[in-house]
């Protein structure tokens, strides 16, 4: 019964419909199945991760309501992604396992059932044939489809041809049925197969098996030698182990001492230069300062991390002689890669406070806090000799968490409130009415400003920007605003109408 009733729910919601509440509707469907089929997986009740998909997806489908975020779609989309993969195999711990995992199920599902219905018991000899024969066409339509869709990319003249055999098909359907179109029809497959990776769990062992040979922390790898074996050679043989530990643990020691040095030479340079009374001379280049500058620093620090992980990652964590130098050095290391990453921010901080918000300068303030996080988890794993393993598993959850503040904020709307302040020389007026919507009140309560503003920029015709008037960025805010409006009354449904196009659309006067 779910799974038609879901092809009917998905039909419903979606159809011609923009993302929005209709995607809290179905996401409260998928949830509400899951827990429905939940007494058959008792293992699931007991897994953290599943509640935490749970929160998240009921969260992330409600900030789709009220925002209609391309950041709250995308969340929504991989809690219930992750959700489906906890049901799929309990006992998963990585995000990522769980994410691919419940892609393998979804994949299987649709084609699963379809293989798996029977004709009716009654049905005569022959209609049991044509069932057989049916199904046994199924996956060479696929093929044909997937080929088809080559083709069409690959040759013009033969995608012209088979758009005109698909639009006189949809003509036939259409006069056969009324009401139904080929797009519908192939719409509500497609809602049939999404209602079938959500219900029908196909088992999936591969990412669950991996997982289960990590683990959280270490361990001393000894060598494989038999307790008959004669003692000299195995005296040897641990003789050489112990060189190549101390060989590598002189290279360790080596690399953090000479890049700590040249680190604190760096961090002293910044922390003079920009942790006080930075203030950008007239015509430097604040835009190449800004993005040079943060793209090599982070990966400065990612290089870093990735140097830690490989020095630690097996015996040398229980190397006694020079364990304790080890790991002060390493500490010392990423406390000063904290110290890199606070630059990073204040570099980031001055180009926002002399040229304004934009969507990569909010990326990288929460970049950082994953830098942050990441940072000390690299500590957790100096001093508590915890695995690879452990910190994705820790860093994939707070990624996933990142994911969720971001589909919590109003973004567009707090950058056009920033951006639209009398102390900016320029704006990017182009770069505002591009925005969604529910920005438009902000630039028409403060539409005044444009005409105060000495420089008002938008994006040129062949790329690059061009200096438009103010009369020209008035007009184009009045097409951007009717333009909303009329699009508002011409799709009164309220399946894709965010609690945020209801605000604009009162604001706006539109109905």
């Amino acid at each position: 019964m779910l799974l038609p009733l879901g092809a009917l729910l998905f039909d419903w919601l979606f159809w011609l419909q923009k993302g929005g509440p209709n995607l809290l509707v179905f996401t409260i469907f998928v949830v509400v199945v899951q827990l429905v089929l939940l007494p058959r997986v008792a293992a699931v009740r007991r897994s953290g991760y599943f509640w935490l998909m749970v929160g998240g997806s009921l969260f992330s489908g409600a900030m789709m309501a009220v925002y209609g975020s391309g950041a709250a779609a995308l969340a929504c989309v991989a809690s219930v992604l992750m959700l489906l993969g906890y049901v799929n195999q309990p006992h998963l711990k990585l995000v990522l396992y769980a994410l691919l995992t419940a892609f393998a199920s979804v994949a299987q599902a649709g084609p699963r059932v379809l293989l798996g219905l029977r004709a009716p018991r009654n049905a005569s000899g022959r209609a049991r044939r044509g069932w057989f024969y049916g199904r046994l066409l199924l996956v060479p339509l696929v093929v044909l489809g997937a080929f088809h869709l080559l083709f069409a990319v690959a040759n013009p003249r033969y995608s012209a041809l088979s758009s005109r055999v698909l639009a006189a098909l949809g003509d036939f359907l259409l006069w056969l049925l009324p009401e139904v179109s080929l797009a519908h029809l192939v719409f509500v497959t497609l809602g049939f197969l999404v209602t079938a990776g959500a219900v029908v769990a196909v088992p999936v062992y591969f990412y669950a098996d991996h997982e289960s040979h990590f683990g959280e922390f270490i361990r001393r790898q000894r060598d494989r030698v038999a307790s008959f074996a004669v003692r000299r050679p195995n005296f040897q043989l641990n003789t050489a182990k112990a060189l190549d530990l101390r060989k590598e643990f002189v290279a360790a020691a080596a690399v953090f001492g000479l890049v700590n040095a040249l680190l604190l030479v760096v961090n002293a340079i910044d922390v003079n230069w920009l942790w006080f009374g930075f203030v950008p001379k007239p015509g430097f280049d604040l835009t190449q300062f800004v993005h040079e500058g943060t793209y090599v620093l982070i990966f400065s620090i990612l290089l870093a991390m990735g140097i830690v992980l490989w020095f630690f990652r097996r015996n040398l964590n229980f190397y006694q002689p020079g364990l304790p130098w080890l790991r002060w050095g390493a500490t010392v290391w990423v406390l000063q890669n904290v110290v890199l990453a606070v630059s990073v921010g204040l570099r980031n901080y001055y180009y926002i406070l002399h040229s304004g918000l934009a969507y990569k300068r909010i990326g990288v303030c929460f970049f950082l806090l994953l830098v942050f996080f990441g940072l000390g988890t690299v500590l957790l794993k100096i001093w508590q000799r915890r695995s690879a393993y452990s910190l994705v598993r820790l860093n994939s959850l707070a990624a996933y968490v990142v994911l969720l503040m971001l589909a919590a904020g109003n973004w567009e709307v707090w950058i056009a409130s920033y951006n639209l302040q009398s102390r900016f020389r320029s704006i990017d007026i182009g770069f505002l009415l591009d925005m969604p919507g529910r920005v438009l009140p902000t630039l028409v309560a403060r539409r005044e400003l444009l005409n105060q503003t000495p420089q008002l920029t938008a994006d040129a015709e062949y790329g690059g920007t061009v200096v438009i008037s103010d009369e020209e960025a008035q007009r184009r805010l009045d097409a951007a605003v009717a333009r909303w409006t009329s699009r508002y009354s011409a799709h009164p449904d309220w399946q894709g109408r965010t609690y945020a196009d209801w605000r604009t659309a009162q604001a706006l006067g539109a109905k």
